[in-house]
């Protein structure tokens, strides 16, 4: 059920009673689910309660389940008014629109600009407090999401610190602690694939929530890529594996190979790089005994 200004108002409040009363996570989950069920998100409805902020308040709460939640909220919301074209729906009077009391629609107010040139931002140009999750290792890396969503972006920085924390949770939800090698590995990888200036549309897909954070962390590198690496790759993948398909006069016999399909040892093989050079060799097998042929990296 669609829940009205009065019913989020009251879960508003409920979530900040239950934070002073110090309640369970359970308490927290059952309203943010009904939140999540329960809210059709538009800028009027999240300015007029205020529920927003309150949410917000939760991304740091000390469970990780329900600070994942609240980011997870969070960052639908805010998909959602993008996706409404960030305007305010029209007031409803007994479920209905009232156009002939309805005041006429303000003009568009321009989009707020930052005075620091795309190409040069960063937490120090941009004046941004990054330290806010308490921990100096999670804020460090904080530093490094927003290092990268904000460069050649015309985002204000209030957004993109708001999109960096997301990410940064979500990486730390799947990778904690934040002293694995997992959870700092993965945000600098994440990290230089922001700041690959051949990639902009990374950045925008990142910012504008196309690409959700729990999705972000966990992209494999071929899903981090550009369109046009990522057709580059293919093509030199298919090349050379064609080529190595060509050049195997070179074989030698292996006595730990064993055939699957006659179960002999009596396989000749050979090797060649088909992928980029930093990937392993492919090594392409064939059984003298029975003929049957495959291969493996």
């Amino acid at each position: 059920m669609v829940m009205n200004a009065k019913d989020v108002r009251e879960h508003g409040d409920a979530i900040l009673k239950a934070s002073a009363g110090g309640e369970p996570s359970s308490s927290f989950i059952k309203l943010l689910d009904d939140l999540r069920d329960g809210v059709q998100a538009t800028e009027d409805i999240l300015r007029s309660t205020k529920i927003g902020i309150t949410v917000n308040k939760l991304k740091t709460h000390k469970d990780p389940a329900v600070a994942r939640k609240a980011s997870e909220l969070v960052s639908k919301w805010r998909g959602d008014v993008k996706k409404a074209g960030g305007g305010a729906t029209p007031k409803q009077v007994n479920g209905a629109s009232s156009p002939a009391t309805a005041s006429p629609a303000p003009a568009a107010k321009p989009k707020p600009k930052h005075t620091v040139p795309p190409e040069k931002r960063s937490v120090k140009a941009d004046g941004v407090d990054y330290q806010v999750t308490g921990n100096a290792t999670r804020d460090n890396c904080l530093k490094l999401m927003y290092d990268g969503l904000a460069l050649m972006s015309e985002e204000m920085p209030a957004v993109v610190l708001s999109v960096a924390r997301d990410v940064e949770l979500a990486a730390f939800n799947k990778y904690q602690p934040e002293t694995s090698a997992a959870y700092k590995d993965r945000m600098r990888s994440l990290y230089l694939n922001l700041k690959n200036k051949s990639n902009p549309g990374l950045r925008r897909r990142v910012l504008s929530g196309e690409i959700p954070p729990a999705k972000f962390v966990v992209m494999t590198s071929e899903e981090l890529m550009s369109d046009e690496k990522r057709a580059e790759a293919e093509r030199l993948e298919k090349e050379n594996l064609n080529k190595a398909m060509v050049a195997r006069a070179e074989k030698s016999i292996s006595t730990s190979l064993t055939c699957g399909k006659c179960g002999q040892k009596k396989v000749s093989y050979s090797q060649a790089q088909t992928r980029s050079a930093d990937e392993p060799m492919t090594t392409f097998c064939e059984c003298t005994n029975c003929g049957n042929r495959w291969k493996f990296s």
